[in-house]
């Protein structure tokens, strides 16, 4: 609970600066080594939480392979991320939220990704950590967005 409190902590951070509020944070050994929150409105299409946690991890250990290391993020990861906590062979995924997936949109679950992706190295996914606060958060920024017509 408490990398997750702390991914929550990275969320409001992004909530403040007008970001959708997704935090991400990286712990190896019960060590928090990368933290980070979503950039993408106001940087690029690539700065997701868990992509700048993974940056900042890879930096710190000095190796891309993030072997014995977990991510905590507040929302279930989309495809993109997905393939780089998969890239990074990060140990364990552990998400609040759990995204819609979109029919129209082809959208495929964390879960089918890391079943489907042909390679050697699986992550261990368990979601629902700290689903209500991770949920309500992202629907309350969604909600702000469209009383203030900004969607």
């Amino acid at each position: 609970m408490e990398f997750m409190q702390e991914a929550l902590k990275q969320a409001k951070k992004a909530y403040k600066k007008d970001e959708v509020p997704i935090g991400a944070v990286i712990v190896k050994n019960d060590k928090m080594i990368a933290k980070a929150y979503n950039k993408r409105e106001h940087s690029s299409a690539t700065y997701h939480a868990e992509i700048l946690a993974i940056n900042k991890a890879c930096k710190k250990l000095k190796d891309f392979r993030l072997i014995g290391c977990d991510i905590y993020v507040t929302l279930e990861p989309c495809a993109m991320c997905m393939g780089a906590i998969l890239n990074a062979r990060l140990e364990h995924l552990y998400f609040g939220a759990y995204a819609k997936s979109d029919a129209k949109g082809n959208i495929l679950s964390s879960e089918e990704i890391n079943e489907r992706a042909g390679l050697n190295h699986k992550t261990v996914i368990t979601g629902g950590i700290l689903q209500n606060e991770c949920t309500l958060l992202i629907t309350d920024y969604f909600k702000q967005k469209r009383i203030n017509n900004k969607l």
